[in-house]
C-alpha cells in the first residue's frame, strides 16, 4: 500500500496550530484548603443536599396535588352522596312510620 504525501482534496487540512487554552488562574485568596482527594466527599455532600431539597419540593408538590385531587373528587361525589343520604333518610322515616302505625291499636 503506497502512502501519498498529499491528502485527498476533500479532506480539510489544518493550517494553524491550536494550543489548548490554559485554565483561568484562581485568585490567591480563593485557593481551597481541601486536598484534591476530598472533592469526592464534597460532591457526595452536594448530592445529598440536592436530594434533600428535591425531596422537600416533591413532598410539598405531591401534598398539593393530592389535596387538589381529593377536593375535585369530593366535589364530584357530593351530589351523589346527597342523593344517597336523602334516599336512606326517606326509607328510614317511612319504615319508622310503618312500625309506629303497626303499634297503634285499632278501635272498633
Amino acid at each position: 500500500m503506497s502512502r501519498s504525501t498529499k491528502p485527498p482534496r476533500f479532506v480539510p487540512t489544518l493550517t494553524e496550530v491550536v494550543l489548548p487554552m490554559p485554565a483561568p488562574a484562581a485568585p490567591a485568596g480563593a485557593m481551597s484548603a481541601t486536598p484534591v482527594g476530598h472533592s469526592a466527599d464534597l460532591e457526595d455532600q452536594m448530592v445529598q443536599r440536592v436530594l434533600q431539597r428535591v425531596d422537600l419540593i416533591l413532598e410539598r408538590r405531591l401534598r398539593e396535588a393530592v389535596g387538589q385531587l381529593i377536593l375535585e373528587h369530593t366535589q364530584t361525589l357530593a351530589p351523589r352522596l346527597r342523593e344517597e343520604i336523602e334516599l336512606v333518610v326517606r326509607q328510614s322515616v317511612s319504615q319508622a312510620f310503618e312500625q309506629e302505625a303497626a303499634q297503634i291499636p285499632v278501635r272498633s
